[in-house]
């Protein structure tokens, strides 16, 4: 920067992070800041000294004091001259903990700035761990005016317009914004956009990259002039350093056009936040790979699929587990399936085990018609099996039940429930088939396993069957998935009545009365559920929160 300060050289690290290892965090912002020395600022995502989102982690004190002396740390690392740094952290004040952003330059932490608006919906409940801040004032930095809208302040009007009315030149808004379907182009063309044409400021919007826990962050970050346009656009899922050049005329400042990177499409951009979100979550709890029931359905073949291109095949292990009901087609196509992959692929027959469940359990039985109870004991060997390889070998083990059985309770607590994560938690079954026929002709940019197809087509076309009982299909008791779907997501997204449902497609009234019952039946099983990625805009867990016990029903 001259100085005049009339041109400007600011980095975008969009990186991923290590929620509580603030050490690491610190040597990651570091390292980039090495490469970069000749930039003027170099701004980090939201909470990147500490992690994102931290939940009541940050509660410890313990926490906040190593944050206090990691940014003082940081601080003094500006002190060589080279570029200052926009660091994500917190700060405590008495009883009172702050979400921050902190201006590091010259050896000393500059200026720093609390969150004004804290979110608390959806995924997001901040006003549970930090007190709001007050209207955030301009930071003033080598005569330039900055306003530094921490993420929800960026997302609502009022602090940018605040800011823009003490005088600021520049808005940069640093964010830990999830993933969801659609979120990426919402975010530049309506939510910041607004904010650019309101203040008629130039807008930096950064975004984090990674999965945490049922989280995914998608990157997706960018830059947008004064007139609205879009100056820079970062990689989606990829971590990147991208370097903006600035220059001020009469009008204000305006950046350098540079690359517009474009962004994945549906349904690879759900394919994309699978990939990242297993990955990260299998490696950074350190387990060596996964294992899975492979039952020559869709369900299971996808996230095989999904975990060979997450993990690489060889850290996937398969198994088959046939039962006398299963079709040969079923071992067939798991064995192809595991073939196409390049994964292993263990047979065990659960028929045994099901043998001596039937001795143990006929005299209890005796005189009772078999129903549902046999199913789902069948299940729960299978689970039982699969936990044993987990427990001996060490793979964590992979649930495949996809978001329109768990909605309904068409799943086996302590059977194919049971496991450590699941890629299809938030994935309707249409979705599913969708993902499928989309990976069978596609490899993801993100893929340690560039080969396709990954199943073999009947898999895709067959009708689904849980394989439970003779000639069982899913729709024996379900309505097609297609109509199942869409009663669904009214319900459960749009937390529609039974009579909305029923005006907008037509159904049978019963029948969606039906599928509301089942809904909020199978609560206790969905708390009982393993994490999942989060695709949509209320997937079971942090962003829906039902009560196991209530009585409400709209029809």
């Amino acid at each position: 920067m001259t100085e005049a300060a009339q041109t400007l050289t600011i980095v975008l690290a969009q990186m991923t992070q290590a929620v509580g290892d603030l050490a690491a965090n610190a040597d990651a912002m570091r390292t980039v800041r090495a490469r970069h020395s000749d930039a003027d600022l170099i701004l980090y995502p939201e909470l990147q000294l500490i992690g994102y989102p931290p939940e009541d982690l940050v509660l410890k004190p313990a926490l906040a004091d190593r944050a206090a002396i990691l940014l003082a740390e940081l601080a003094a690392d500006t002190a060589d001259g080279g570029p200052a740094m926009l660091v994500g952290s917190v700060e405590r004040d008495g009883d009172a903990l702050y979400n921050i952003i902190a201006l590091l330059d010259g050896g000393r932490i500059v200026a720093t700035r609390r969150k004004h608006e804290l979110p608390n919906y959806g995924t997001f409940d901040e006003k549970r761990v930090f007190t709001p801040g007050p209207l955030p004032d301009i930071v003033e930095w080598r005569a330039i005016r900055l306003g530094l809208p921490i993420c929800e302040d960026g997302w609502l009007p009022k602090v940018s317009r605040h800011l823009a009315d003490q005088g600021a030149e520049l808005l940069i808004s640093v964010n830990g914004s999830p993933f969801e379907i659609d979120k990426d182009e919402r975010r530049l063309s309506e939510v910041f956009a607004g904010r650019v044409t309101e203040t008629g400021l130039p807008l930096i919007f950064l975004n984090r990259v990674g999965g945490q826990d049922e989280l995914v962050f998608d990157g997706c970050s960018f830059v947008l002039n004064r007139d609205g346009a879009t100056a820079h656009r970062l990689k989606d899922w990829d971590e990147e350093e991208r370097v903006t050049r600035w220059t001020k005329g009469a009008d204000g400042w305006v950046c350098e056009t540079g690359a517009i990177t474009e962004w994945e499409a549906h349904p690879a951009d759900i394919y994309s936040a699978m990939i990242v979100s297993l990955r990260d979550y299998v490696t950074r709890n350190r387990f060596p790979g996964v294992v899975l029931g492979l039952s020559g359905g869709i369900d299971s073949a996808i996230c095989a699929a999904i975990a060979a291109d997450a993990l690489g095949p060889d850290r996937v292990w398969c198994v088959m587990m046939p039962s006398r009901f299963t079709s040969q087609a079923s071992l067939d196509d798991a064995a192809v399936c595991a073939e196409l992959i390049g994964c292993k692929l263990d047979t065990i027959s659960i028929v045994p085990a099901v043998e001596a469940f039937d001795t143990m359990l006929a005299g209890s039985f005796a005189d009772v018609e078999v129903d549902i109870t046999e199913e789902n004991v069948q299940s729960r060997i299978r689970g039982v099996t699969l936990m044993a390889l987990s427990n001996k070998f060490g793979p964590m083990l992979l649930t495949t039940g996809n978001k329109s059985e768990m909605s309904v309770g068409y799943a086996t607590i302590y059977g194919d429930m049971a496991g450590g994560y699941n890629p299809l938690k938030d994935a309707y079954k249409m979705t599913v088939f969708a993902v499928a026929k989309w990976r069978n002709e596609n490899v993801p940019r993100l893929s340690r396993n560039p080969v396709t197809p990954v199943m073999p087509a009947a898999i895709i076309t067959k009708p689904p069957s849980a394989e439970l009982r003779p000639d069982q299909k899913d729709e024996d008791s379900l309505p097609p998935y297609a109509d199942l779907d869409r009663m669904l997501h009214m319900l459960v997204e749009e937390e529609a009545s039974v009579d909305d449902v029923v005006a907008r497609h037509g159904f049978d009234r019963d029948a969606v009365v039906r599928i509301e019952r089942l809904l909020m039946l199978a609560e206790y099983k969905r708390r009982q559920a393993p994490p999942g990625v989060k695709l949509s805009t209320r997937n079971f867990g942090r962003d829906r929160r039902y009560p196991i016990t209530h009585g409400f029903r709209t029809g």
